[in-house]
């Protein structure tokens, strides 16, 4: 494809207080925002992205799920995920980007992203409201980021990964499900998460449970059981909604016409596109995109 799918950002593309290789920035929110206008409209980064909120209101919008802003909130966004805001008043935090190579270079740790569930690309999972004691903690961890940033010494990105993990660990801890390396998670999670995983990669041209439970070495039984045990729902359920979740990334982008949309996901036509969709959203895909841009 030749077409940018969405519009996208790389940290090389921002205003921001970066390490010298643009592979990770820690911000004050207020200056990240006003320094990055392009940053308003709707979007998807190369990159992960967090926000703590210390004071603000208005909503933000994590691939077409909702948000409240208020002070004590922190998100985490997975790289190819969509989101825009719609702040009122008054805002500010602190911002951290960073790529997928940021832990693999300071801490040898390439997947320590999703030691963390809210880092599941799940945007109800992804957003959080930190009590008063891990409030205290995140402030004063981000502006020991900061602070370290502004120092450039020798080691400071390891430093500031450190000082990450701590931040993450700290968020899990509210929310109870940091999953440790040293522990074993139990079986149905993983069979679930790969499936989540193969999704992620396949759901173009595999649109059957019994296509991933095959790859999964069990029977779409099974894996029906396992979507039921850990959403209520079932394996064609979750399939069908990554589809209409890609859909609704792709129509944000008014550059892309229905037709190569229902190509890129390997409708047959336009038409069946539409029809699939109106179905399973309750709008036709040129109303859906019109919305997110108040038309």
């Amino acid at each position: 494809m030749t077409k940018a799918l969405y519009p996208t950002f790389e940290i090389h593309n921002l205003d921001a207080n970066k390490l010298t290789d643009d592979i990770m920035n820690v911000d004050r929110f207020q200056m990240y925002l006003s320094n990055n206008p392009h940053l308003n409209v709707a979007h998807k980064h190369t990159f992960y992205h967090l926000v703590y909120f210390t004071k603000g209101g208005g909503d933000h919008v994590i691939d077409f799920e909702t948000f409240p802003v208020q002070k004590g909130m922190i998100y985490f966004m997975r790289p190819g995920q969509v989101h825009k805001w719609n702040f009122k008043g008054n805002v500010d935090g602190y911002a951290i980007n960073f790529s997928p190579l940021f832990f693999t270079r300071y801490l040898l740790g390439a997947n320590v992203p999703d030691l963390f569930s809210f880092f599941n690309g799940n945007a109800k999972e992804q957003v959080i409201v930190l009590d008063k004691e891990a409030q205290n903690i995140a402030v004063t961890l981000f502006e020991e980021m900061l602070t370290e940033k502004n120092k450039e010494a020798k080691q400071t990105p390891l430093m500031i990964a450190t000082l990450m993990m701590q931040l993450f660990i700290t968020v899990s801890r509210q929310v109870n499900d940091l999953q440790k390396t040293t522990g074993k998670p139990n079986y149905n999670h993983i069979i679930f998460r790969n499936f989540q995983l193969l999704i992620d990669e396949h759901f173009r041209n595999l649109k059957l449970p019994k296509d991933y439970a095959a790859l999964l070495y069990i029977t779409p039984a099974h894996l029906n059981a396992i979507c039921k045990e850990m959403l209520d729902t079932s394996a064609g359920e979750v399939i069908r909604n990554r589809i209409i979740l890609e859909a609704k990334r792709l129509l944000i982008n008014f550059d892309l016409s229905i037709q190569f949309i229902a190509l890129e996901l390997n409708f047959p036509d336009a038409s069946y596109f539409v029809k699939f969709f109106k179905k399973y959203v309750g709008s036709t895909p040129e109303a859906f995109r019109k919305k997110q841009f108040g038309g």
